[in-house]
């Protein structure tokens, strides 16, 4: 029991020390550029303080779509999330720890099958199989704020898990300024790989403002 107690502790000092929005988060709007080869795609995007996202302002539905889906990710990432709300009812053990200090967490009871790595109190590591998708991100830098951290250098392998095939290959470079009393994306390059096709997009995100909370 002190094992798991052990694990247990340790996921939750890493999961907690991430950088998250606080409940008085007002949100924020922004301009948005988005680069892809020689296209380049202009328009607005705003998350407001309920955490929804708006995109506006850019022609094409599919471009939209990728920006769309791209704030969507920033929320998930930057919602704050209690340790028992997400976490409470899975079992944690300790695995090996290896040459780089960081530890396995083996979890037990999480639905979509994940485990974790933490260096520190950094989660470095995070594997599902979700399907017939296997995912694997790997955190390779991270931006250290007083209020906890932000990965800025990480990328994600997608495999068939059948198989072990690698199906795409991704590696993301995040840049973050604080504006007001929080951090904010400025730009998030993407390189893909898939079926031997290499592409770079880049999301630049400008004339960022926060939201007026609301008079009660």
């Amino acid at each position: 029991m002190t094992e798991q107690a052990n694990a247990r502790d340790l996921f939750r000092a890493a999961y907690e020390h991430r950088y998250t929005w606080d409940a008085n988060f007002p949100g924020y709007t922004a301009n948005i550029e988005l680069k892809q080869g020689d296209e380049v795609y202009t328009g607005q995007v705003s998350i407001k303080p309920d955490m929804t996202v708006e995109v506006s302002g850019i022609a094409d539905e599919e471009v939209q779509q990728s920006v769309y889906t791209q704030m969507r990710d920033i929320v998930t990432h930057r919602k704050r999330s209690t340790f028992e709300k997400s976490h409470g009812k899975n079992n944690f053990t300790l695995g090996e720890k290896d040459s780089t200090d960081a530890v396995d967490i083996l979890v037990a009871g999480d639905s979509m099958g994940s485990n974790y790595k933490i260096r520190g109190l950094s989660i470095c590591q995070v594997s599902r199989v979700m399907g017939r998708m296997a995912f694997v991100i790997d955190t390779h830098k991270t931006l250290e704020t007083p209020e906890g951290s932000l990965a800025t250098h990480y990328d994600a392998v997608f495999r068939n898990p059948q198989t072990d095939e690698i199906i795409r290959e991704l590696e993301f470079e995040d840049t973050f300024e604080k504006v007001g009393d929080y951090y904010v994306m400025t730009q998030q390059v993407v390189r893909s790989k898939e079926k031997g096709q290499e592409t770079t997009t880049e999301f630049n995100y400008s004339n960022v403002k926060l939201l007026e909370p609301a008079v009660v």
